[in-house]
């Protein structure tokens, strides 16, 4: 079976690889501005946050919609309330930086830089960039990549969305102090995803965690259905994109209730 994520890492090695040779750590590093921690502090003052992904393509599904640009997406997700966009930065999803630039130049709204991240390099230029936070992908990483990644984001003072598939992940994740855990529910080599990922591993964790269930989410329900199961926020792309009315689901998904456990 073909695994998509392999290939994906595989390639980025040559990405960063060249990334550091147009633009070396020690240039990069030059007036770099310390963030303010922005996701942790919506998601300490709210009950619950939609981060809305700026995303136009899959590598298993390919294109996923022609109706609107990266920064249109912005625009529409950030009317809508969205606490937090997610912008791609990898090719694979036609993602690039100049698409995190421009996003970053036209909305206030707090920015993850969705990317497969692997060197420490990576972080830094997610900081240049503008972001406040990363995601940190486990199944990518040794458990000693992951706390040095997490720490150097937290330096930089951005958030982390450290991202599980499995209990075996989840494990790994809440051996950190990671404050976010996205429960990703796309398996990392088909590429297919059900909710009921989420489902069954939130009884395996950290309630004191925030908790982000990511992908798989097509209606209202499938928010609800998270939330009411511990999440504190869903991850949402496709869903979004493909959407009749992009703005108007987007509105649903962020007025989704928190209502007592």
């Amino acid at each position: 079976m073909r695994d998509i994520l392999a290939e994906i890492v595989a390639k980025k090695r040559g990405i960063v690889a060249a990334a550091k040779e147009a633009v070396p750590l020690d240039v990069l590093k030059r007036d770099l501005s310390c963030g303010t921690f922005r996701m942790a502090e919506h998601f300490r003052w709210h009950g619950w946050g939609l981060i809305a992904e700026c995303k136009l393509q899959s590598p298993a599904k390919g294109r996923l919609t022609t109706a609107h640009t990266v920064t249109e997406l912005a625009d529409i997700y950030t009317a809508a309330g969205a606490a937090v966009l997610s912008v791609h930065t990898d090719p694979h999803f036609l993602g690039s930086n100049a698409d995190f630039s421009a996003v970053r130049a036209r909305v206030d709204t707090p920015l993850l830089r969705k990317d497969f991240i692997i060197d420490p390099y990576q972080v830094y230029e997610a900081r240049a960039l503008g972001a406040d936070a990363v995601l940190l992908i486990v199944r990518i990483l040794t458990p000693e990549q992951l706390k040095q990644l997490l720490y150097l984001t937290w330096s930089l003072g951005m958030d982390a969305l450290v991202e599980v598939h499995d209990r075996r992940d989840l494990e790994t994740a809440q051996e950190t102090p990671a404050e976010f855990i996205g429960i990703n529910n796309r398996n990392l080599v088909t590429f297919e995803t059900s909710v009921e990922t989420t489902l069954a591993l939130l009884p395996y964790a950290d309630k004191n965690r925030t908790l982000i269930s990511e992908s798989g989410i097509f209606a209202r329900a499938d928010a609800e259905r998270v939330r009411a199961a511990g999440c504190k926020g869903v991850l949402v792309g496709e869903g979004l994109v493909r959407a009749a009315d992009v703005g108007a689901f987007a509105r649903e998904l962020v007025d989704v209730e928190t209502k007592e456990q």
